[in-house]
Protein backbone atom coordinates (compact mmCIF):
# COMPACT_ATOMS: atom_id res chain seq x y z
CA UNK A 1 0.00 0.00 0.00
CA UNK A 2 1.51 3.43 -0.56
CA UNK A 3 2.11 5.86 1.54
CA UNK A 4 0.62 9.70 0.70
CA UNK A 5 2.38 12.73 2.49
CA UNK A 6 -0.19 15.65 1.75
CA UNK A 7 0.73 19.57 1.92
CA UNK A 8 -2.12 22.07 2.64
CA UNK A 9 -1.78 26.08 3.22
CA UNK A 10 -5.33 26.55 4.07
CA UNK A 11 -8.59 24.98 4.90
CA UNK A 12 -8.14 21.59 3.03
CA UNK A 13 -10.78 20.40 1.44
CA UNK A 14 -9.00 18.90 -1.33
CA UNK A 15 -7.26 16.66 1.44
CA UNK A 16 -11.17 15.56 2.54
CA UNK A 17 -11.75 14.32 -0.56
CA UNK A 18 -9.08 12.01 -0.46
CA UNK A 19 -9.45 10.83 3.11
CA UNK A 20 -13.11 10.66 2.00
CA UNK A 21 -12.10 8.35 -0.98
CA UNK A 22 -9.69 6.16 1.21
CA UNK A 23 -12.52 5.85 3.39
CA UNK A 24 -15.00 4.52 0.91
CA UNK A 25 -11.68 2.17 -0.92
CA UNK A 26 -11.92 4.51 -3.74
CA UNK A 27 -8.40 5.04 -3.38
CA UNK A 28 -6.15 1.52 -1.58
CA UNK A 29 -3.75 4.02 0.11
CA UNK A 30 -2.89 5.75 3.38
CA UNK A 31 -2.03 9.12 4.33
CA UNK A 32 0.97 9.01 6.68
CA UNK A 33 1.09 12.89 7.14
CA UNK A 34 -0.27 16.17 6.22
CA UNK A 35 2.51 19.27 6.55
CA UNK A 36 1.12 22.48 6.48
CA UNK A 37 3.63 25.81 6.32
CA UNK A 38 1.02 27.70 8.07
CA UNK A 39 0.06 26.98 11.50
CA UNK A 40 -3.52 27.90 11.87
CA UNK A 41 -4.71 25.47 8.47
CA UNK A 42 -7.78 24.29 8.82
CA UNK A 43 -6.12 21.12 7.01
CA UNK A 44 -4.47 20.38 9.75
CA UNK A 45 -6.85 19.95 12.07
CA UNK A 46 -8.28 17.54 9.50
CA UNK A 47 -5.85 15.44 9.98
CA UNK A 48 -5.94 15.52 13.47
CA UNK A 49 -9.11 14.72 13.47
CA UNK A 50 -8.57 11.07 11.16
CA UNK A 51 -5.43 10.50 13.68
CA UNK A 52 -2.99 11.49 10.75
CA UNK A 53 0.37 13.01 11.93
CA UNK A 54 -0.27 17.07 11.63
CA UNK A 55 3.06 18.84 11.07
CA UNK A 56 2.95 22.43 10.84
CA UNK A 57 6.70 23.62 9.63
CA UNK A 58 7.49 27.46 10.05
CA UNK A 59 9.43 29.54 7.28
CA UNK A 60 11.21 32.07 9.71
CA UNK A 61 12.31 28.90 12.26
CA UNK A 62 13.85 27.33 8.85
CA UNK A 63 15.86 30.30 8.75
CA UNK A 64 15.71 30.06 4.59
CA UNK A 65 13.54 28.81 1.77
CA UNK A 66 15.86 25.75 1.08
CA UNK A 67 16.13 24.99 4.71
CA UNK A 68 12.75 24.56 5.05
CA UNK A 69 11.69 22.72 1.83
CA UNK A 70 14.62 20.35 3.30
CA UNK A 71 12.85 19.99 6.73
CA UNK A 72 9.98 18.95 4.54
CA UNK A 73 11.32 16.95 2.73
CA UNK A 74 13.05 15.24 5.61
CA UNK A 75 10.01 15.11 7.27
CA UNK A 76 8.09 12.97 4.26
CA UNK A 77 11.21 10.70 4.00
CA UNK A 78 10.98 9.83 8.03
CA UNK A 79 7.04 8.81 6.66
CA UNK A 80 8.10 6.87 4.15
CA UNK A 81 6.00 8.74 1.77
CA UNK A 82 5.62 7.49 -1.87
CA UNK A 83 3.75 10.23 -3.48
CA UNK A 84 3.53 13.94 -2.48
CA UNK A 85 -0.16 16.04 -2.81
CA UNK A 86 0.14 19.79 -2.82
CA UNK A 87 -3.53 20.34 -1.69
CA UNK A 88 -4.20 24.09 -1.81
CA UNK A 89 -0.15 23.84 -0.45
CA UNK A 90 0.94 27.80 -1.79
CA UNK A 91 4.80 27.66 -0.80
CA UNK A 92 7.10 27.20 -3.74
CA UNK A 93 9.01 23.86 -3.49
CA UNK A 94 12.91 24.04 -4.08
CA UNK A 95 15.26 22.02 -6.55
CA UNK A 96 15.68 19.62 -4.14
CA UNK A 97 12.42 18.65 -3.38
CA UNK A 98 11.34 18.31 -6.77
CA UNK A 99 14.48 15.95 -7.61
CA UNK A 100 14.01 14.12 -4.72
CA UNK A 101 10.10 13.12 -5.32
CA UNK A 102 10.56 13.56 -9.39
CA UNK A 103 7.53 12.14 -10.99
CA UNK A 104 6.04 11.75 -7.60
CA UNK A 105 4.33 14.63 -6.66
CA UNK A 106 0.97 16.02 -7.97
CA UNK A 107 -0.65 19.76 -7.63
CA UNK A 108 -4.42 21.03 -7.97
CA UNK A 109 -4.92 23.92 -10.25
CA UNK A 110 -7.88 25.91 -10.29
CA UNK A 111 -7.92 26.59 -14.15
CA UNK A 112 -7.53 24.60 -17.66
CA UNK A 113 -3.35 24.81 -17.68
CA UNK A 114 -2.04 26.68 -19.61
CA UNK A 115 -4.65 29.41 -19.32
CA UNK A 116 -4.23 31.70 -15.78
CA UNK A 117 -1.62 29.37 -14.12
CA UNK A 118 2.05 30.61 -13.72
CA UNK A 119 3.63 33.19 -11.11
CA UNK A 120 1.28 35.06 -9.22
CA UNK A 121 -1.94 32.86 -10.48
CA UNK A 122 -3.29 31.14 -7.34
CA UNK A 123 -6.74 31.09 -5.14
CA UNK A 124 -9.34 33.68 -5.91
CA UNK A 125 -6.76 35.36 -8.03
CA UNK A 126 -7.27 32.52 -10.77
CA UNK A 127 -10.86 32.95 -11.11
CA UNK A 128 -10.94 36.88 -10.98
CA UNK A 129 -8.59 36.78 -14.15
CA UNK A 130 -10.82 34.34 -15.64
CA UNK A 131 -13.56 36.66 -15.19
CA UNK A 132 -11.97 39.71 -15.99
CA UNK A 133 -11.03 38.10 -19.35
CA UNK A 134 -14.57 37.31 -20.34
CA UNK A 135 -13.65 33.22 -20.99
CA UNK A 136 -16.67 31.19 -21.17
CA UNK A 137 -15.34 27.80 -20.45
CA UNK A 138 -12.56 27.43 -17.59
CA UNK A 139 -12.28 24.13 -14.75
CA UNK A 140 -9.50 22.54 -13.00
CA UNK A 141 -6.54 20.19 -13.54
CA UNK A 142 -4.29 18.10 -11.64
CA UNK A 143 -0.61 17.60 -13.28
CA UNK A 144 2.49 16.53 -12.11
CA UNK A 145 5.18 18.96 -10.60
CA UNK A 146 8.41 20.23 -12.08
CA UNK A 147 10.81 23.15 -11.59
CA UNK A 148 8.41 25.17 -13.40
CA UNK A 149 5.40 27.08 -12.43
CA UNK A 150 2.26 25.26 -12.91
CA UNK A 151 4.15 23.58 -16.13
CA UNK A 152 4.21 20.04 -15.15
CA UNK A 153 3.24 17.27 -17.12
CA UNK A 154 -1.26 17.08 -17.09
CA UNK A 155 -2.75 14.36 -15.49
CA UNK A 156 -6.52 15.22 -15.72
CA UNK A 157 -8.67 17.99 -16.90
CA UNK A 158 -12.45 19.14 -16.42
CA UNK A 159 -14.59 22.00 -17.65
CA UNK A 160 -17.04 24.10 -16.33
CA UNK A 161 -18.97 26.81 -18.24
CA UNK A 162 -18.42 30.06 -16.99
CA UNK A 163 -22.07 31.45 -16.57
CA UNK A 164 -23.06 35.56 -17.40
CA UNK A 165 -23.71 36.56 -13.65
CA UNK A 166 -20.54 34.50 -12.51
CA UNK A 167 -18.19 36.23 -10.25
CA UNK A 168 -15.02 35.14 -8.77
CA UNK A 169 -16.40 33.64 -6.00
CA UNK A 170 -19.06 31.86 -7.42
CA UNK A 171 -16.74 30.55 -10.51
CA UNK A 172 -14.73 29.56 -7.52
CA UNK A 173 -17.26 27.24 -5.91
CA UNK A 174 -18.24 25.30 -8.96
CA UNK A 175 -14.46 24.47 -10.08
CA UNK A 176 -13.74 23.72 -6.33
CA UNK A 177 -16.03 20.65 -6.85
CA UNK A 178 -14.32 20.13 -9.67
CA UNK A 179 -11.24 19.60 -7.80
CA UNK A 180 -12.13 17.64 -5.40
CA UNK A 181 -13.81 14.86 -7.63
CA UNK A 182 -10.07 15.01 -10.20
CA UNK A 183 -7.41 14.94 -7.44
CA UNK A 184 -8.77 11.92 -5.57
CA UNK A 185 -9.13 10.51 -9.34
CA UNK A 186 -5.60 11.25 -9.96
CA UNK A 187 -4.50 9.97 -6.66
CA UNK A 188 -5.95 6.97 -7.48
CA UNK A 189 -4.89 6.42 -10.72
CA UNK A 190 -1.07 6.74 -9.50
CA UNK A 191 -1.59 4.34 -6.76
CA UNK A 192 -2.48 2.01 -9.24
CA UNK A 193 -0.23 2.59 -11.54
CA UNK A 194 -1.81 4.03 -13.97
CA UNK A 195 -0.12 6.37 -15.26
CA UNK A 196 3.08 7.09 -17.45
CA UNK A 197 4.56 10.26 -17.92
CA UNK A 198 6.35 10.08 -21.74
CA UNK A 199 9.11 12.65 -22.61
CA UNK A 200 8.98 14.20 -26.03
CA UNK A 201 12.17 15.60 -27.39
CA UNK A 202 13.34 15.96 -23.86
CA UNK A 203 11.57 18.99 -22.92
CA UNK A 204 7.88 18.51 -23.42
CA UNK A 205 6.11 15.29 -21.78
CA UNK A 206 2.82 13.96 -21.88
CA UNK A 207 0.90 11.74 -19.51
CA UNK A 208 -0.98 8.65 -20.77
CA UNK A 209 -3.49 7.38 -18.67
CA UNK A 210 -4.37 3.55 -18.75
CA UNK A 211 -8.25 2.89 -18.24
CA UNK A 212 -10.40 0.44 -18.99
CA UNK A 213 -7.03 -1.88 -20.48
CA UNK A 214 -7.02 1.26 -23.32
CA UNK A 215 -4.43 4.18 -23.59
CA UNK A 216 -5.78 7.57 -23.52
CA UNK A 217 -3.67 10.77 -24.28
CA UNK A 218 -4.25 13.85 -21.87
CA UNK A 219 -1.37 16.40 -22.83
Amino acid sequence: MLKIGVLVSGSGTNLQAIIDAIKQNNIIAEIVVVISDKKNAFGLQRAINENIPAIFISKKQAGSIENFNTEIVNTLKDHLVDLVVLAGYLSILSHHFISTYRNRIINIHPSLIPSFCGNGFYGIKVHEAAIKQGVKISGATVHFVDEGTDTGAIILQKAVEVLPLDTAETLQQRILKLEHELLPLAVKLFCENRLQIIEIENTITKVLVIQNELLSCRT
